[in-house]
């Protein structure tokens, strides 16, 4: 009769290290299974490629200054115009081999068919990729006369592969090997200063 409380003794001790043991293990797996989700609500290297969307911080950004960013492995170029830059664009129609972007209106939004060919006049979004044969433009943002370059250039973009010259719209000008202009992006803003590269409202 003595031993019925040790044996009863044991075998609670038992089964308390038995239900801590399961109650630790149980909190492991949770966490296990939690960071492999958790992990996947950033978009993967994979993810990108193939086309995620991309969130920018435009908050930096300074007049006459160009981030680029990197969306379906090709690079966008996002700009900040001057509001003098964006008033000249228009003056530049009749140099143009597509000022409406009208060719591959697919290559354009509707929010960027106009002369700025963007959603906010003095931010350009543009894949900097020449339509020719697919070599990366140089900036040429400065005015004026300048190697390989009109005398009356307002600033744009060169190829140095074969010389064709786009506008700080990212339009082409005539009689230029490329036939396009730079494509523009799906984006959006999400502020004022987070841009959303590869989706938009209408998508």
């Amino acid at each position: 009769m003595s031993d019925t409380p040790v044996d009863t003794q044991r075998i609670d001790s038992s089964k308390r290290t038995w239900l801590i043991a399961s109650t630790c293990a149980g909190a492991v797996g949770g966490v296990a299974t939690a960071v492999p989700f958790v992990s996947t609500l950033t978009p993967s290297e994979r993810a990108k490629a193939a086309g995620a969307a991309v969130e920018v911080d435009i908050s930096t950004l300074k007049p006459g200054e160009k981030i680029t960013a990197e969306w379906r492995g090709k690079p966008v170029w996002i700009v900040k115009r001057t509001p003098e830059t964006v008033a000249e664009l228009a003056k530049l129609d009749s140099q143009l081999a597509d000022p409406n972007s009208l060719r591959h209106p697919e290559d354009t939004p509707e929010y960027a068919r106009n002369t700025a060919r963007s959603i906010k006049p003095e931010v350009l979004v543009v894949v900097g990729i020449c339509t020719h044969l697919g070599c990366s433009p140089s900036d040429k943002f400065t005015p004026g006369p300048q190697p390989s370059l009109p005398d009356d250039w307002e600033g744009g973009f060169l190829c140095p592969c074969h010389g064709s010259t786009f506008d700080l719209a990212g339009r082409v000008f005539k009689n230029k090997p490329a036939p396009d202009n730079l494509p523009v992006p799906p984006h959006m803003y999400l502020s004022d200063t987070r841009l959303l590269i590869g989706e938009d409202k209408k998508a």
